[in-house]
């Protein structure tokens, strides 16, 4: 009995070790998508540091496009598989961001359904939130890019 319950205990202890390390988009840059700070399951916590490439005009605001980015690599590192896509997202800007600003996301896995995880991802700055969306992800078997998509086309 003592022990299949320590090759179980080993069991939950290499895959809790295999949340505690990122497992999707290694090679994203974290300049300008942010930096993981925090990993769990179905649980992830991203910091973009905004830098003045960033910059979208002369009084230092940030491109969109740089939010989006952090939010969505949050979602995904979330997620934590190998093979996961964006589907589709619904987004709120809720609160301009400036060069020098340090933006914090929060994802969360909200709905699994096989193969698909919606996550809910919320950003702030210091205790403002200037972003909130909802994610939908799916986990592909093999990477999208090499997904055979015209062979189900042709037959």
């Amino acid at each position: 009995m003592a022990k299949e319950r320590n090759e179980e205990e080993d069991v939950l202890q290499v895959v809790s070790n295999q949340q505690d390390s990122l497992n999707t988009h290694e090679k994203i840059s974290n300049t300008f998508s942010g930096e993981v700070i925090a990993l769990r399951a179905g649980y992830a916590k991203v910091l973009l540091e905004t830098i003045e490439v960033m910059r979208a005009d002369d009084v230092g605001l940030v491109h969109g496009g740089f939010i989006f980015s952090a939010a969505d690599f949050a979602a995904m590192a979330a997620v934590n598989a190998p093979n996961v896509v964006l589907a589709s997202c619904n987004c709120l800007f809720l609160s301009p961001v400036r060069v020098g600003d340090h933006v914090t996301f929060e994802a969360e896995e909200h709905q699994k359904e096989g193969r698909k995880r919606t996550v809910s991802v919320k950003g702030y700055v210091h205790e403002i939130k200037v972003f909130e969306g909802d994610f939908k992800t799916v986990i592909t078997e093999r990477h999208v890019l090499r997904l055979d998509l015209l062979k189900n086309i042709e037959e």
